[in-house]
């Protein structure tokens, strides 16, 4: 999924009564296992200037990447924070990790060839879905109406929520943001 949908998302399932705090530990959770691509994408692009296929089709597959994102993307990791949350009866710690592995959850059964290890560490195994959330070629004219669907719902249902006018301004951010990337990638960067 996109990752503005993976924050929407997770900020609905995970925020009671539009507890600002949770809230935004539910968009910091959703958010954390793709960081480190933004970061390591951001650095490779604008900083050291390599060119964008080079970035996508070679360093996102290479030993050392993959190695990054099989820590902030493992089912394993997260599950154990997730329990430290619950014995520690840590509401907002609860919401981040569990936003994490509502992330994690989305993102296996939807990449097609560009998935993570996410039983690391013990396995480096990855599976290869045959649905994708952007490759029209693997189903994403069908997925992406889906996730922004869930998008729009997730953003209603915050809004309803009442957060407070700067979350719910980020929440109508974040909800243009996922429709423009989904049409995006249904539109540039898929075949």
């Amino acid at each position: 999924m996109n990752t503005p949908a993976h924050l929407l998302i997770g900020a609905a399932v995970f925020s009671k009564g539009g507890e600002r705090r949770l809230i935004l530990a539910a968009l910091v959770g959703a958010l954390l296992p793709d960081l480190s691509l933004y970061v390591l994408a951001g650095v490779s692009l604008q900083i050291l200037n390599i060119p964008p296929r080079v970035v996508f089709d070679e360093l996102y597959f290479s030993d050392l990447w993959q190695g990054i994102f099989a820590v902030d993307n493992s089912f394993l990791i997260w599950g154990a924070l997730l329990a430290l949350a619950l014995w520690r009866k840590s509401g907002w710690a609860i919401a981040l990790t569990s936003a994490a592995l509502l992330h994690l959850a989305l993102d296996f059964p939807l990449h097609h060839d560009d998935g993570r290890p996410h039983f690391w560490p013990l396995t480096t195994w990855v599976f290869e879905s045959p649905i994708s959330y952007w490759d029209r070629a693997q189903g994403a004219l069908w997925i992406a109406p889906l996730e922004a669907a869930l998008s729009v719902i997730a953003a209603i249902v915050i809004w309803w929520r009442r957060p407070g006018w700067a979350l719910s301004i980020l929440m109508a951010l974040l909800l243009a943001a996922e429709l423009m990337v989904a049409r995006v990638w249904m539109f540039v960067f898929s075949g």
